[in-house]
C-alpha cells in the first residue's frame, strides 16, 4: 500500500511532469517527422486545395499526389509546413502526455476506480487541455500545408514561410469601408488574435473521440495484455508498445475523422472568406454538397496511412523516453 502511494506522489510532483512531458514531446516531433509527407497531402484533400481534388478518392491518388508535390518542389515541397509542425508538435504532445498521466493520476486513483470510461476521460481531458495551449500554430501549419505553389505561381506569390502566414492570417479581414465588414470582422478587426482560433470549437469537439479512444485502447490494451505493467521489470516490449500504438491510432482516427474534415474546412476559411467566420453548420453542409457522406471521409485512407504508424511511433517512444529518464 505504502508503495503504490509514494508511486502515485511521485506521479504527481513537478519532475515527474517535466520528465514525462520532455519524453512525450520528443515522441511527437520524431512521429510527426516520420509521417510528414502523408500529412502534407492529408490536408490538401481534406480542404479540397483546387490543384490537388483530382487526385483525391483513390488510394493510388495519395501517391500520385505526392509525386506531383515532389516534381513541383522537391522534398521542400513534401515537408512544407513541417517547420511550424515541429514547432508546434512538441509543446503539443509534451502537454497532452504529461497531462494524461496527471489527469489519470487524478481520476484513476487506485485499482478500484480504474474503468474504461475514466481512462476515455482522461485522455480527453488530456487532448484538449494541449490543444487549447498550441492551436494557434497548428493554424499556421495547416495554412502552410495547404497553400500550393501551383496556384502561388499563377497568383505571383512566393511559398509561405512561417512568419508569412502568421503576418497573412493577422491581416485576413481587413477591409477598407467599416460599412461593407460584417459582425464577424468588425470582432476580428478589433480581436485579431481570434483570426488564430478559426476552427477551434471544432476541434475541441474532435478532440473529445479523438484523444479519448486512443488513450482509452492504449490504457486498456495494455492492462489487458500486461496485468503486471506496474513491476517495472515486466514492462511491455517497444514492438507490444508499436502495435498496441498503432490499434489505438487505427480506432481514434476511424471515430473522430468527419470532425477533423470539417476542423480542415474551417480552418482555411480565411483564405477563402477572410471577411467572416465559417460557422460549423455551413461547412457541414458545403462538405455534404461536395462529396455526400463519402465527403466527411475524403483522405481516410491516407489518414490511416499517416496516424497508425504515427501513433504506434509517438506512443512507443514516449514510454522510451520515459524509461530513459527513469519515470
Amino acid at each position: 500500500m505504502s508503495s503504490t502511494v509514494s508511486h502515485q506522489r511521485d506521479k504527481r510532483s513537478l519532475d515527474y511532469a517535466i520528465r514525462s512531458g520532455i519524453a512525450g514531446g520528443l515522441a511527437g516531433c520524431i512521429a510527426k517527422t516520420a509521417v510528414a509527407p502523408l500529412d502534407r497531402v492529408k490536408i490538401l484533400f481534406q480542404a479540397s486545395n483546387p490543384d490537388f481534388q483530382k487526385y483525391a478518392g483513390t488510394w493510388t491518388g495519395a501517391y500520385r499526389a505526392g509525386l506531383a508535390i515532389y516534381r513541383d518542389g522537391g522534398a521542400r515541397g513534401l515537408l512544407q509546413g513541417h517547420s511550424a509542425t515541429l514547432l508546434r508538435i512538441f509543446p503539443y504532445a509534451a502537454i497532452k502526455f504529461m497531462a494524461y498521466d496527471q489527469w489519470r493520476v487524478l481520476l484513476i486513483p487506485n485499482r478500484d476506480k480504474e474503468t474504461n470510461f475514466r481512462r476515455f476521460t482522461a485522455g480527453a481531458l488530456a487532448g484538449m487541455t494541449s490543444v487549447t495551449f498550441t492551436y494557434p500554430l497548428e493554424l499556421v501549419r495547416v495554412r502552410m500545408a495547404f497553400h500550393s505553389r501551383l496556384s502561388s505561381h499563377s497568383a505571383g506569390q512566393t511559398r509561405p514561410s512561417f512568419l508569412r502566414a502568421m503576418r497573412v492570417i493577422y491581416n485576413e479581414g481587413s477591409m477598407p469601408s467599416p460599412a461593407t465588414r460584417t459582425t464577424a470582422a468588425q470582432i476580428f478587426e478589433r480581436f485579431p488574435v481570434l483570426k488564430f482560433y478559426r476552427g477551434f470549437t471544432v476541434t475541441m469537439v474532435g478532440m473529445i473521440p479523438y484523444a479519448g479512444t486512443a488513450f482509452l485502447t492504449w490504457d486498456f490494451l495494455r492492462a489487458h495484455f500486461f496485468p503486471a505493467i506496474d513491476d517495472h521489470s515486466k514492462q511491455p516490449h517497444p514492438l507490444a508498445n508499436l502495435a498496441i500504438g498503432a490499434v489505438s491510432g487505427a480506432i481514434s482516427q476511424t471515430v473522430s475523422y468527419p470532425f477533423e474534415v470539417v476542423r480542415r474546412r474551417m480552418q482555411v476559411g480565411g483564405l477563402t472568406r477572410p471577411d467572416r467566420w465559417l460557422r460549423w453548420g455551413e461547412t457541414v453542409r458545403a462538405v455534404y454538397a461536395s462529396g455526400g457522406w463519402r465527403g466527411f471521409y475524403v483522405g481516410l485512407g491516407i489518414g490511416y496511412l499517416k496516424i497508425i504508424p504515427m501513433t504506434a511511433i509517438s506512443f512507443a517512444v514516449w514510454q522510451g523516453g520515459k524509461s530513459l529518464l527513469g519515470v
